[in-house]
């Protein structure tokens, strides 16, 4: 049989780093200690390998998830061999984190060592606005891999102010403070505003990655609990579902 789908890029990944990118938008990861994943993340796996439910892991994490839209629901999975992971072809990325500490938007993250520490953190003056108000902190040393939609940006936010559109942030240094800010003025919004009303503002040492597309803002949370977008797909338009060809790493 012979076809251009059996050329060596197409084939899977064998190497020595338990995390790898099998391409720009899968993920595989050789298990050995266990990897905690977005539920629903998972499109194939080798070996014996089981999936379950990871809870918030603490009362004060758990009421957090129930009060905000940032309800991130993992599955833990252990085992003995190689699982892919991927969303909706979006494009992955692998951080190594050495002890220090990244925030990340849940809607953005893909998979990390079940060894890293996890918590919901509240963005600073975020009860401007219903989205984005909430993110995911991983810390610790371990790989965390995030997903994008389509190529993004690294900024320096350490020369100047750094503003970003709330929807369109993916992950920042956990050392920076972000604020949310507003370009709203009366006569723009007399006249239907410009579209751009909010966004946070970073300035200080570290980074912010920002994707070319906007999330659609998820609906107020119900009293009993928050829903959220299963993972890096739930993009504001059509062309963002078909993501340009990016880097392999940060």
């Amino acid at each position: 049989m012979q076809s251009t789908l059996f050329e060596q890029r197409n084939l899977e990944v064998e190497g020595e780093h338990r995390f790898a990118l099998q391409n720009p938008q899968m993920l595989r990861v050789h298990l050995g200690a266990d990897v905690l994943a977005l539920k629903g993340s998972m499109i194939a796996f080798q070996g014996q390998v089981t999936f379950n439910h990871e809870g918030a892991g603490s009362m004060g994490k758990l009421m957090r998830k129930i009060l905000t839209s940032e309800d991130v629901p993992l599955m833990r999975v252990a085992g003995d061999g190689d699982v892919f992971f991927a969303a909706e072809a979006g494009h992955v990325y692998l951080v190594e984190l050495q002890g220090d500490a990244l925030s990340i938007n849940g809607r953005n993250l893909l998979a990390f060592d079940a060894a890293l520490t996890w918590d919901i953190q509240r963005v600073k003056g975020a009860g401007m606005i219903s989205a984005g108000a909430f993110n995911t902190v991983l810390s610790g040393s371990g790989t965390v891999a995030m997903c994008s939609v389509g190529q993004p940006v690294v900024l320096d936010c350490s020369q100047q102010p750094t503003y970003v559109d709330s929807q369109a942030a993916v992950a920042w240094s956990a050392g920076l403070t972000p604020q949310v800010v507003s370009s709203m003025n009366m006569r723009s919004l007399l006249r239907g505003g410009t579209g751009e009303a909010f966004q946070f503002a970073f300035h200080g040492p570290g980074f912010v990655v920002v994707q070319p597309s906007e999330w659609t803002p998820p609906p107020p949370a119900p009293s009993t609990g928050s829903s959220r977008a299963a993972g890096c797909w739930a993009s504001s338009s059509a062309d963002a579902r078909r993501p340009l060809a990016g880097p392999r790493s940060l």
